[in-house]
């Protein structure tokens, strides 16, 4: 079968509605990206980005037990792009972050957000002592 869960393959426009769009995936097969899945963006009208004849590729989401498929094109797009993210450097600390562990990064968060919470009770405790009338709570 050419259309198996998870593949990507290559399949024309058969037809547009306004919940998504039919593609015809070859061997008599049909299936059907949702509105949800044509791109990234919110879709508003799915003929900004698809047209009729239109060949595209799509990734497999599932074939049900009554033969239908469903699509997506956003998925498929998605895996084709390489990841060419470096990775993430704290160039305050020179540490690697992607070596962090969870743990690391939860304690060095708690430690940056207590620091901040300080300067801010500092900085209403003296705001209330200047005699505009206001105090700030925090």
């Amino acid at each position: 079968m050419l259309a198996e869960e998870g593949k990507i393959v290559e399949g024309t426009v058969s037809g547009i509605t306004n919940f998504g769009a039919f593609i015809d995936l070859g061997e008599g097969k049909t299936g059907l990206v949702h509105i949800s899945e044509v791109a990234d963006d919110y879709v508003k009208n799915i003929h900004d980005y698809l047209k009729d004849k239109q060949k595209v590729k799509v990734k497999v989401l599932s074939i049900g037990k009554d033969g239908k498929i469903s699509l997506s094109i956003r998925q498929a797009s998605v895996q084709n792009k390489k990841s060419v993210k470096p990775a993430e450097v704290d160039w305050s600390t020179g540490e690697d972050a992607t070596r962090l562990t969870f743990d690391d990064k939860l304690s060095r968060f708690m430690k940056e957000s207590e620091e901040k919470m300080q300067v801010l009770k500092s900085k209403s405790k003296t705001s209330g002592r200047r005699g505009n009338g206001f105090r700030n709570k925090i």
